[in-house]
């Protein structure tokens, strides 16, 4: 008997906005019941506004828009670090978001303890930790700094490490914001090695980026956010070619 194929997306957003407050983000339960109205107070915005889309396995999505369209927002939503203050962010496969060089390492632990906490809160047994350490040592060319406080490492030393873990968890979605900014060429290539291996592998990518170059290696469809409004959903050659006219004219 043929096993039936889930063809449902492993990431569905419904209407989604978000609202800030400008200067700070409210993030209590209280504040955020308080906020669930479509209204917008003096010195709120919204972040993001009426954001639909479904990702299906295995897509590679490259999201495109000027500096504070929601873009990092957005990757966060689905990271399920933040709430919508309305619509529904559905995600049904596990996460590992890169999408802060710090994000979820503790700046006073060593890399080593980091190494174990990060990848023991996604999942990974302690057997598990103890056989690919090695690995993500290598990868990230850290052994000597293994005992540092990681908020003494540089950042581009910070991103070996937080991409070396990262990249190795078993998650089905991969979050990439920005962060391959950082860094010197050859860790790069590496980077994009690795990168090439988790797509060959079906994992689903998001990937924000400011470059065309990497954006058009690894994706095959766009998301262009403008003004927290996603104005276009397509392939991501033509979501390019739309970003590029339009940033043109704000220019």
């Amino acid at each position: 008997m043929a096993t039936a194929i889930d063809l449902r997306p492993v990431i569905s957003v419904r209407d989604v906005g978000v609202r800030f407050q400008r200067g700070r983000r409210q993030r209590s339960l209280r504040d955020w019941a308080l906020r669930a109205d479509r209204g917008t107070r003096p010195g709120e915005f919204w972040a993001l506004d009426d954001v639909s889309f479904d990702v299906r396995p295995g897509e590679a999505i490259g999201v495109v828009g000027r500096n504070g369209q929601g873009k990092s927002t957005l990757l966060k939503l689905i990271a399920g670090v933040l709430l919508p203050d309305r619509g529904q962010v559905t995600v049904r496969e596990g996460v590992a978001p890169l999408i802060e060089i710090t994000g979820g390492f503790v700046a006073d632990l060593t890399v080593r303890d980091n190494i174990g906490l990060t990848a023991g809160l996604h999942g990974m047994s302690k057997a598990m930790i103890a056989e690919r350490f090695d690995e993500i040592v290598d990868f990230a060319e850290i052994s000597e700094f293994l005992d540092t406080p990681y908020k003494h490492l540089s950042s581009g030393m910070q991103v070996r490490v937080a991409f070396a873990v990262v990249s190795r968890l078993e998650e089905p979605v991969i979050l990439v914001d920005e962060v391959l900014a950082v860094g010197d060429k050859a860790f790069k290539r590496k980077c994009y090695a690795r990168i090439d291996e988790l797509i060959a592998e079906g994992r689903t990518l998001f990937l924000v980026s400011h470059s065309d170059r990497d954006l058009r290696r690894f994706c095959t469809r766009g998301l262009y956010l403008r003004q927290g409004r996603l104005v276009e959903d397509g392939p991501m050659d033509d979501v390019l070619t739309s970003y590029a006219a339009q940033d043109g004219k704000d220019s």
